[in-house]
């Protein structure tokens, strides 16, 4: 199973929860990609992922197969070459972007399981793994709150949410569908710019059910959870947003114990992630 992350240093602490509750459900082996860079903008200069954050991944990663493999991808230079500049500083990080390059990579398979690090997996991934992707660019849910304003095609909701995207390389790379992405990220500034691009461009999209990508609330039959930032009414409009690895405040704030057996896993093993860090 090949699955993608894309991010900097920061990313750190969801790529070891994420990558843990990816080793609690599955028997076949992993094989993680990781892109990163490193990116300046007129605003800040972002570090990418270290070598030893990966060797410490690597060594988690094995305890329960061997065969089970991580791979850093700096692709600095293919970003700096194609820099989306309309889109370097706006309230999303440049990496965001990342995935826009998997075509130019040819070391990436042709079968790849997009995850955001703020991504936690529930159950067994076989059924989204395996969706049938024959003459399709891309998979995945629709955006929780992007598919009442923004859709391609009136009749269904269709603009998806790209936290979780199953990509079909092989035939992306035939219909240019990233390059053209890229083009667009370069020259039209564009709110939540990777996801808006692959929804304006992608021609053979699949939708998939809301269990493969959870942006709201837990759900019995929930395969991927997403802790994206929601809107609540109580006792005021207001935004709220919390990451997985913000222990107190996923039972202090979402009152959720789901994952207390992984949390206490990955707190186990945080120190040591910040010591390599």
């Amino acid at each position: 199973m090949n699955i993608l992350y894309c991010g900097d240093a920061n990313m750190a602490d969801g790529l070891l929860l994420s990558i843990l509750s990816l080793r609690h459900h599955h028997q076949q082996s992993l094989h993680i990609y990781i892109l990163t860079a490193t990116l300046q903008t007129a605003q800040k200069t972002y570090r990418p992922l270290s070598n030893q954050t990966v060797a410490f991944l690597e060594t988690q990663l094995k305890q329960d197969d061997p065969d089970n493999t991580i791979q850093k991808i700096d692709i600095t230079s293919q970003f700096n070459a194609e820099m989306p500049t309309a889109n370097m500083d706006t309230l999303f990080t440049p990496y965001c972007m990342l995935r826009l390059f998997c075509d130019q990579l040819p070391e990436l398979p042709d079968r790849l399981l997009y995850l955001d690090t703020d991504v936690i997996c529930r159950q067994s991934l076989d059924d989204l793994y395996h969706e049938p992707l024959s003459g399709v660019e891309i998979a995945g849910v629709p955006d929780y709150y992007g598919r009442w304003f923004f859709h391609n095609q009136i009749t269904r909701f269709d603009y998806l949410n790209s936290g979780v995207l199953l990509m079909n390389l092989k035939f992306i790379r035939q219909t240019g569908l990233l390059r053209r992405c890229r083009q667009l990220c370069r020259d039209k500034q564009l709110f939540m710019p990777n996801q808006s691009a692959l929804n304006k461009l992608a021609v053979a999209k699949r939708i998939l059910p809301r269990q493969f990508n959870e942006q709201r609330r837990l759900h019995g039959d929930t395969v991927l959870q997403h802790f994206t930032t929601s809107f609540r009414l109580f006792p005021w409009v207001h935004t709220l947003t919390v990451k997985p690895w913000q222990v107190s405040k996923m039972h202090d704030e979402l009152g959720l114990h789901e994952y207390d057996a992984l949390l206490s896993q990955y707190q186990a093993l945080e120190p040591q992630l910040k010591e390599v860090a």
